[in-house]
């Protein structure tokens, strides 16, 4: 609304100096706003996130394009460099990073963006106190606006290390366990309200640097304290909730430099990261102190050790499988990270295609919290041109359907298809709604070996009397299981 308000005044005003130029630059940024919110709307359904990404990158251009307008520009010399080099290196990334990569690429260019606004709300701040060579004097900050430089640079500094930390545990650079020690929490939260100290000194006396400077380190120690406890199983959660800092981060700078399109840009993001967040804990059935306290997965290796010692898996080979596969009425794909991993998407449309000419009916049960990212696996499966209409992402339907199937078949999912979460109460995935594969007649499970998933959980499903083991990477053994199909029907 303040871009609607800035317009329409300008209109009334009528001619003035620099008028013209400002009238294009609030008109640039209501459109972009109407940009971001349409590319917003059209993101929460698969079959128009696409063009939901390019409204959103529509929206953006018009943003960066009135910046370039603004009338407070003295040289372009320093942006036209950073436009430069922001181009070579974004662009290659954005073209070469894969598909599976994507979670902590995300998390990379979140740890970028909240650089971005940490070091304005730092120079902002330097600037406030630095004499001025003509006067002598220095401009000072008024209570509100060191509130918003302050919570700049908290949650911008955060989300920094945070995201740092979340892209070396996504790439595993470091252990996806968590890494906890005795008090932990405790500590967190010290720093936490010592940091958040520092923030009311900063507003109650602005002038206070070492309340500043204090506050930006604190809290980029916090964003590694924060995100070490939390294990991989949470990972999603995690990333979309420093989605909501970094927005957070964002619409405090557009607060701080009085930039319109920062402040709303910034709290769509942060609102949406936030309901997101919300809703990836809610498909977990955890609460937000549970996972970002919970230390997820610190005791699994010993009972996963227990539980593999009870029992030993079936397996069965992929000639054996197709068979079962081509005559199959009905059947229940459910894909995991393993699946995106070998980029299996394609020969497992394949698959679907060959079993659909057999008479058979296949779908796709997707988890709301499968893969490392929110709607990882839609997208991968998109991106192999699989149909929205053949997804179902909606649990209680997906189990209804697999109670009929003929044969499910998982391929590297682990801990969505884990019967512990409904029935050990000491299991750390216990609550979590989850699919139920074993309802199924035939279940087959696609994995690379016998090591547990990414939050290290053993699953008790592969052990079932109905559950068949085909291990090997995901791609090669759909690829058998196409070949010997294909093999059955020129046989006929």
């Amino acid at each position: 609304m303040s871009h609607l308000f800035a317009f329409l005044r300008a209109l009334e005003e009528g001619p003035q100096i620099n008028s013209t130029q400002d009238l294009i630059v609030q008109a640039s940024y209501l459109i972009a706003s109407i940009f971001f919110i349409l590319g917003l709307r059209s993101l929460t359904r698969p079959d128009s996130a696409r063009r939901g990404m390019q409204q959103a990158a529509g929206g953006m251009l018009f943003a960066v394009v009135g910046t370039l307008l603004n009338s407070g520009i003295l040289t372009y010399q320093w942006i036209i460099l950073g436009l430069i080099l922001g181009a070579i290196a974004g662009y290659p990334m954005a073209m070469k990073v894969p598909m599976t990569a994507m979670p902590q690429f995300i998390a990379f260019s979140h740890a970028f963006g909240a650089i971005a606004a940490t070091l304005v709300g730092i120079v902002e701040y330097r600037h406030a106190f630095t004499p001025n060579e003509l006067t002598g004097q220095t401009p000072g900050l008024s209570h509100g606006v060191a509130a918003a430089l302050g919570f700049e640079v908290l949650f911008g500094a955060l989300t920094v290390t945070g995201s740092f930390m979340a892209f070396g545990k996504l790439q595993e650079l470091i252990t996806g366990r968590p890494i906890t020690f005795r008090g932990q929490n405790a500590v967190n939260m010290g720093l936490m309200a010592v940091a958040f100290g520092c923030f009311a000194m900063l507003i109650y006396q602005p002038d206070t640097a070492w309340a500043f400077y204090a506050m930006v380190a604190l809290s980029l120690f916090l964003g590694v304290s924060m995100v070490l406890p939390i294990g991989g199983g949470d990972m999603p959660v995690v990333v979309s909730l420093l989605n909501s800092y970094a927005g957070l981060a964002a619409a405090a700078t557009g607060f701080a430099i009085g930039n319109n399109v920062l402040i709303i840009a910034g709290a769509l993001e942060g609102a949406g990261g936030f309901i997101l967040s919300v809703m990836m804990s809610k498909a977990m059935n955890r609460s937000f102190a549970n996972v970002i306290f919970g230390a997820f997965g610190s005791g699994a290796p010993a009972a996963a050790k227990e539980k593999g010692e009870a029992k030993e898996s079936k397996t069965i080979s992929a000639e054996d499988a197709a068979v079962q596969l081509a005559y199959a009425g009905s059947v229940v794909i459910v894909p995991g990270y393993g699946m995106a991993v070998a980029q299996a998407q394609h020969i497992c449309r394949e698959l679907m295609e060959l079993i659909a000419k057999q008479g058979g009916e296949v779908k796709y049960a997707i988890h709301p919290v499968a893969g490392r990212m929110p709607g990882h696996l839609n997208v991968i499966l998109s991106e192999a041109g699989i149909d929205y209409g053949a997804l179902l992402t909606d649990v209680d339907d997906a189990n209804r359907v697999l109670q009929t199937a003929d044969v499910a078949v998982i391929i590297g999912a682990n801990d969505i298809v884990n019967p512990d979460a409904e029935e050990d109460k000491s299991s750390p995935l216990y609550g979590m709604p989850i699919f139920r594969p074993w309802t199924a007649k035939t279940v087959y499970v696609i994995k690379r070996g016998k090591g547990t998933g990414f939050s290290g959980v053993e699953n008790p499903l592969f052990f079932k009397d109905n559950a068949l083991m085909l291990y090997g990477d995901a791609k090669n053994v759909i690829g058998s299981l196409v070949k010997e199909i294909k093999a059955l029907d020129d046989s006929h």
